[in-house]
């Protein structure tokens, strides 16, 4: 087993509600299922949370009065340079520190439709930023959404690399075949190559089946000392080491195209511990396309760059009994889009041994997991 650090802050406890697509439940519903799910499994009451933080959903403020959470700190917006992941971050940063002995943290999402904020909206600032001026180039070539920007990227990796989409098939097709384990999982119908290559097209060379899936759902986590360790009912994961990289080049300025900034992520992570990339047993990565799971697996350097397509062809290296199993329950392609917080929710139940029907042939020790795409990303690596 992998020693795990006698200091560095643990997830103690994971939650996850009901998943499903347009299921009316109020957004404050599916965070109370999560959450609450996620402190007893953490061994705690209310009255024992320091902290709530979340990525901008249901507010903080509401969830602890919803749960009874007498005084939860307030660490700050989460928003920084870990992207998605932030909030948990800001939690192992508030722990380690001994600002809190223990914080939830939750993503709730819901389907758009219905669900819109009706309030006022905000002005927008008179300076108009980088980010402001490349979305007008971007808007001014008809590339309205993160689809047609990374298409763009997938497209420039094909031509450099000779990338098809066959290869980007497995991806799809390793993503519905584990979902086909998972009974929360929203799509759990196998799908073929032909299946794949046949689906309508969204924006070359993407097509539906490269795109996530919206959902509405929730997923919460309790982050702890380490002290709590030996008091967690269904053991604990170590936060062994965060990586986060923002802004640099934006969607289409940098230099080395089509890199993102999970290649900026992924040195950060690999300098703050001694694993390895061959130390990982397990890769569950954001995969809100197809092409950015391959594009995390050359960026954490399981693969050299561009070598992705060949590392995913044939499913074989990325099924459950092989040499790295992504995705194991299905990710953001077939089990549904919670922005990073179900790869998360998925490697702390294989590290603890809770996978149930997703568990993979041989007890993971070491876990990889990724959130972002373009010019925002971060990630965490997990131990047991």
């Amino acid at each position: 087993m992998v020693p795990a650090s006698t200091a560095a802050p643990v997830i103690s406890g994971t939650g996850i509600s009901q998943i499903g697509r347009r299921t009316g439940i109020p957004a404050s519903d599916l965070t109370a299922q999560a959450a609450t799910a996620a402190i007893a499994d953490a061994g705690l009451t209310a009255a024992d949370i320091d902290g709530v933080i979340t990525l901008g959903d249901t507010p903080a403020e509401e969830a602890a009065a919803r749960l009874g959470i007498p005084g939860a700190g307030d660490f700050g917006p989460a928003m920084g340079s870990a992207g998605l992941l932030t909030p948990l971050v800001q939690a192992r940063d508030a722990v380690a520190e001994g600002r809190a002995r223990h914080v939830l943290v939750y993503r709730t999402v819901q389907m758009m439709g219905g669900t819109a904020d009706a309030g006022p909206r905000k002005a927008r600032p008179a300076e108009r930023t980088a980010m402001d001026r490349e979305f007008e180039y971007l808007v001014a070539a008809h590339a309205y959404s993160a689809a047609n920007w990374l298409a763009m990227h997938c497209r420039r990796h094909m031509d450099l690399y000779g990338t098809t989409r066959e290869q980007l098939g497995w991806i799809a097709i390793n993503a519905r075949r584990n979902a086909a384990r998972n009974p929360l999982a929203v799509y759990r119908d196998p799908i073929t190559m032909a299946d794949y290559l046949d689906a309508r097209q969204i924006s070359s060379p993407f097509g539906l089946l490269d795109c996530d899936v919206p959902v509405d759902g929730s997923i919460a986590f309790v982050v702890s000392t380490a002290a709590h360790r030996a008091d967690s009912p269904h053991g604990a994961v170590t936060i062994e080491a965060t990586g986060g990289a923002s802004g640099r080049g934006g969607w289409f300025g940098r230099s080395d195209y089509p890199k993102m900034a999970a290649t900026d992520a992924a040195a950060d992570l690999w300098s703050k511990t001694a694993l390895k990339p061959a130390d990982v047993d397990i890769a569950e990565l954001y995969d809100g396309f197809s092409f950015l799971a391959l594009a995390w697996l050359e960026a954490l350097g399981f693969c050299a760059d561009g070598e992705g397509g060949a590392f995913v062809d044939g499913g074989t290296r990325i099924a459950p009994a092989g040499q790295l199993p992504l995705n194991t329950y299905g990710g953001q392609l077939s089990a549904g889009r919670m922005h990073g917080y179900w790869v998360l929710h998925e490697a702390c139940q294989q590290l603890r041994g809770l996978a149930g029907p997703t568990a993979i042939p041989a007890r993971p020790e070491v876990a990889v997991v990724s959130a972002g795409g373009g010019p925002i990303a971060g990630c965490v690596l997990l131990t047991c």
